[in-house]
């Protein structure tokens, strides 16, 4: 097959590493894959040795028509099989491509329960047409959008994101290498990972916080993502000096080696790829009842209402008073049900059989 993924930025962040995972083994068995890239290039780039086409985009009508232009040529003379885009603006583009190659199948894919607002629905509904099939990465996903008629149900389709278990397993001298160079004893440490924008939520964590620290003062809160605008969506005064603002982090694994818990605190999301590579490295967690939490969490964590400080303050307390027993034991539940259910291999299986099936599909009609 000839695919070609689109996507809005590579910028360091989970949807971002899941396409670039899903296009590289696609590459190693054997299609041929490139990327078309939305946004211009930014220093946390994850790096990829797969052919990259940037647009450049700026959200002016002349960029716009201008990336359209670009993505058409290029579309052409790549004559792919397949088009995979991911979230809204990327995902309207390359439908918008199928009117200069109409033998191009397009599958789009959302990544969040929220993508914006009504008039992003209208998009999706008026340029469905273009479009063969739409995937979510969590059912609750999937039935927003097939309640807001922004995608029929007869062409949406549930496909959870999925976690590489070879990259996020745990090593026990690596934590112990961690815990050392950051001069901890015995401290019990939480982690969040993600940008510091509104969906994450940071500050119900932060208030959270204000309420675990006071009861358990030996414990520490990791913040690992770009902090760059944390001023306009977080309130620092909230912080209190346990907390840590790590920044931008590429090597996850070993901040959560390091840690002895996981905690999200989202107000809203898809599919938190963030909370999977947590449970595949084995981490007790804590997170906030979102979008395609429960789905990935099953019965291997604490799951508590989203918005609400006090319960996730209570929930993290209640963990870290749980014996290391017991909590070593719900972490490597956490691994066996990621391991079980959402692999990378597995799930590039069911994504090669269902690009073939929309492309035999297409073929037969």
């Amino acid at each position: 097959m000839r695919i070609v993924y689109v996507i809005n930025s590579l910028a360091v962040g989970g949807a971002e590493r899941q396409v670039l995972a899903l296009a590289d083994r696609m590459a190693a068995r054997g299609h041929s894959v490139a990327l078309m890239v939305l946004l211009p290039s930014e220093i946390d780039d994850w790096t990829t040795s797969l052919d990259v086409v940037r647009f450049n985009l700026h959200k002016t009508p002349l960029g716009i028509a201008r990336a359209l232009s670009k993505g058409a040529r290029f579309i052409r003379a790549f004559r792919p099989d397949l088009v995979h885009s991911h979230s809204f603006h990327a995902n309207i583009l390359a439908r918008l491509f199928k009117l200069s190659y109409r033998k191009a199948n397009v599958i789009s894919t959302i990544h969040n329960v929220y993508e914006g607002g009504w008039l992003r629905m209208v998009a999706y509904r008026w340029s469905d047409r273009w479009c063969n099939l739409t995937t979510a990465v969590s059912t609750v996903a999937a039935e927003r959008f097939t309640r807001l008629k922004a995608v029929p149900r007869s062409k949406c389709y549930v496909l959870a994101n999925a976690i590489d278990t070879s990259v996020f397993t745990p090593d026990a001298a690596r934590r112990e290498r961690m815990r050392k160079q950051r001069g901890l004893a015995d401290e019990f440490v939480w982690l969040a990972v993600g940008r510091i924008v509104p969906a994450k939520d940071f500050a119900n964590l932060l208030r959270a916080f204000k309420e675990v620290d006071g009861a358990a003062p030996r414990t520490q809160l990791w913040i690992a993502g770009d902090n760059s605008n944390a001023g306009k969506t977080v309130d620092h005064a909230l912080a209190t000096e346990g907390v840590q603002w790590l920044g931008l982090c590429l090597d996850i694994p070993a901040l959560l080696d390091a840690a002895d818990g996981f905690v999200l605190s989202s107000a809203w999301e898809g599919m938190p790829l963030a909370l999977g590579e947590a449970m595949a490295m084995q981490k007790p967690f804590v997170a906030t009842d979102v979008g395609g939490v429960r789905e990935l969490a099953g019965e291997t964590g604490v799951v508590v209402p989203a918005k609400d400080a006090s319960a996730l303050a209570q929930a993290m307390l209640g963990l870290m008073g749980l014996s290391a027993e017991v909590r070593q034991a719900m972490g490597r539940a956490g691994r066996v049900r990621i391991a079980g259910g959402f692999s990378m291999e597995a799930r590039a299986d069911e994504w090669e059989s269902l690009y073939t099936a929309v492309i035999q599909k297409e073929a037969r009609s």
